[in-house]
C-alpha cells in the first residue's frame, strides 16, 4: 500500500520546481494532486506528463492570492472528489530589495501571495477537514526566516510569520485530527538559482555543511513525511531541511 493512497491533495505553486517535485512524489505515493498556479503552460503540460505516466495529477490556475478564486477551486475540489486530506502552502515570490529602496508596492506583493494567500487557502480548505476530522496542512517557510537575509524585509517578514500561524493553526486544529507544520528549506537547486553566477553558487555551497545544494526532491521527500500518517504526532513544528545551514 502506498503512503497518500485515498488521499486527495493540494500543492500551491506545483507548476515547477519544489512544487512539481512534491507533486511528482505525491502521486507516486498514490495521491490524487491537484496543482495550482498561475503558470498555466508549465502547469497543464507537467499535469499531461505525469498522468501519462499513470498517476492522477490535475492542474488549475489559481491565484492564492484572491480569496474568492481558492473558494471556487476548492468547492470545485469537493465537488468532484468528495475530500481534501493535505494542503501544501508551497507557492511563494521575492521581490528583493534593501530597506531604504523596498517601495510599499514590492512589499505588498510578497505579504499578499506568501502570507496572506496561505491564511486564505488553510482558512477555506481546513474547515472541509473538519468535517471529515482529519487533516494535514505543511507550510513553506525558509532558513532566512530563523536567522534574517540582507535585501528581504518583505520575504523573510512571511516566512517567519508562517512559523508563528503555524505553531497557531496547529493549537486551534490540532483537537480537530488536523497538524499543521512547516518546513524551513536551505539553498535548493531550482532553475531559478541555477542560473546564478558559478562565484555565487560557491559562496551558497561554502555556508552549508553537508557542502552541496540541496535537490528539490529533499524538500519533496519532506513534505511528503510531514502529510503521511507516520507524522501523525508531529504538531506545529518546523523542520528545516537545509544540509545543516541553521547548526
Amino acid at each position: 500500500m502506498k503512503r497518500l493512497d485515498k488521499k486527495v491533495a493540494i500543492i500551491t505553486g506545483g507548476a515547477a520546481g519544489i512544487g512539481a517535485a512534491t507533486a511528482a512524489k505525491f502521486a507516486a505515493e498514490g495521491a490524487t494532486t491537484i496543482i495550482w498556479d498561475l503558470d498555466d503552460v508549465r502547469g497543464n503540460q507537467f499535469a499531461k506528463e505525469q498522468t501519462a505516466e499513470g498517476k492522477i495529477v490535475v492542474f488549475a490556475k489559481v491565484n492564492t492570492a484572491n480569496y474568492e478564486e481558492i473558494e471556487a477551486a476548492t468547492k470545485a475540489v469537493i465537488a468532484k472528489y468528495g475530500q481534501i486530506d493535505i494542503l501544501i502552502n508551497n507557492a511563494g515570490i521575492t521581490r528583493d530589495s534593501s530597506l531604504k529602496k523596498m517601495t510599499p508596492e514590492l512589499w505588498q506583493q510578497v505579504i499578499d501571495v506568501n502570507l496572506t494567500g496561505v491564511f486564505y487557502c488553510t482558512k477555506i480548505i481546513s474547515e472541509y477537514m473538519v468535517e471529515k476530522n482529519y487533516g494535514r496542512i505543511v507550510n513553506a517557510s525558509s532558513v532566512v526566516a530563523l536567522y534574517g537575509n540582507f535585501g528581504q524585509t518583505n520575504y523573510v517578514a512571511t516566512k517567519a510569520g508562517l512559523i508563528g500561524m503555524t505553531k497557531t493553526w496547529a493549537r486551534e486544529l490540532g483537537r480537530k485530527g488536523i497538524t499543521v507544520n512547516a518546513i524551513a528549506p536551505g539553498f535548493i537547486s531550482t532553475e531559478m538559482v541555477s542560473k546564478m553566477p558559478e562565484n555565487v553558487l560557491d559562496g551558497m555551497k561554502s555556508k552549508v555543511p553537508a557542502g552541496r545544494l540541496g535537490k528539490p526532491e529533499e524538500i519533496a521527500s519532506a513534505y511528503l513525511f510531514l502529510s503521511s500518517d507516520e507524522a501523525a504526532y508531529i504538531n506545529g513544528t518546523t523542520l528545516s531541511v537545509d544540509g545543516g545551514m541553521t547548526i
